[in-house]
């Protein structure tokens, strides 16, 4: 006996249950929903003309799709899971983020 090791075996606790919802998914299709509607603003004002101007600036259009899902998700989790509350503001806050980045180009 002595090269023995001594084990000890304890069970683990159970892993109880999480009461916290999943908030990622409708703030990220809230996001996504948000963004579509804001890139059609520009179509509805100028017209036809917009897709001269989103020939050469799409990437920086395209890079607000992103952070618009992100948005969604985060506004969704701190307006604890409240979906038209959570809704209004990200269409807003994307509205203006791709407001800000039209006339920033456009400038």
């Amino acid at each position: 006996m002595r090269n023995s090791e001594n084990f000890i075996i304890t069970r683990s606790e159970t892993v109880a249950a999480d009461d916290e919802t999943t908030w990622s998914f409708p703030g990220a299709i809230v996001g996504f929903i948000a963004w579509l509607m804001a890139l059609g603003i520009p179509f509805l004002i100028y017209g036809s003309n917009t897709l001269f101007f989103f020939l050469y600036t799409w990437p920086f259009f395209l890079a607000l799709m992103p952070v618009a899902v992100v948005v969604g998700i985060a506004l969704h989790s701190l307006l604890n899971g409240r979906l038209l509350y959570s809704a209004i503001t990200t269409i807003v806050t994307v509205v203006v983020l791709f407001g800000l980045l039209f006339l920033w180009l456009m400038g």
